[in-house]
């Protein structure tokens, strides 16, 4: 059985960056501004404020990245809060918070949300029709590790 999910033609936005990667995420939100203050965004820490200073429009900040922020989407992502993710993820610096970024992308994968990591990407996303009409998403079934049997104890 495929179970769908109706993404509105407002999305909730998830917008994330390295700290070497932020003046370039905000290069990219004032380019797309038009488009993105349409939709509802969040952030986490300094890049939130970076981006209600650039936009001029509330941004739903979350935590540092850090500091759990990344979880934070995550979760959000999990229980079908967010819509589309960009994150401007930085490849040439080592970060110490790697593990969560790791599992931040998983959690968007495993989702099946539209994910952009870089600016091609992104731009390719917003200059979607789909980012301004409703669309059909696939929730994928992850049953089979839910419903695990469990094993008789020994005698």
């Amino acid at each position: 059985m495929v179970t769908t999910k109706i993404l509105k033609k407002s999305k909730r936005i998830a917008l994330v960056a390295h700290d070497h990667k932020k003046a370039d995420l905000v290069d990219w939100v004032k380019f797309n501004e038009a488009k993105l203050i349409t939709h509802d965004l969040y952030a986490t820490g300094t890049t939130g404020k970076l981006i209600e200073e650039t936009l001029g429009v509330p941004v739903k900040r979350l935590l540092s990245g850090p500091l759990g922020g990344d979880q934070q989407i995550g979760s959000m992502i999990a229980e079908g809060d967010i819509d589309v993710m960009i994150f401007f993820w930085d490849p040439m610096h080592a970060q110490p918070h790697d593990s969560d970024v790791k599992a931040l992308l998983r959690v968007g994968v495993a989702w099946n949300i539209p994910m952009a990591c870089d600016r091609a990407t992104a731009d390719f996303i917003m200059t979607s029709p789909y980012m301004d009409s409703e669309y059909e998403t696939i929730i994928p079934d992850y049953s089979e590790y839910l419903t695990r049997p469990i094993e008789d104890e020994p005698a």
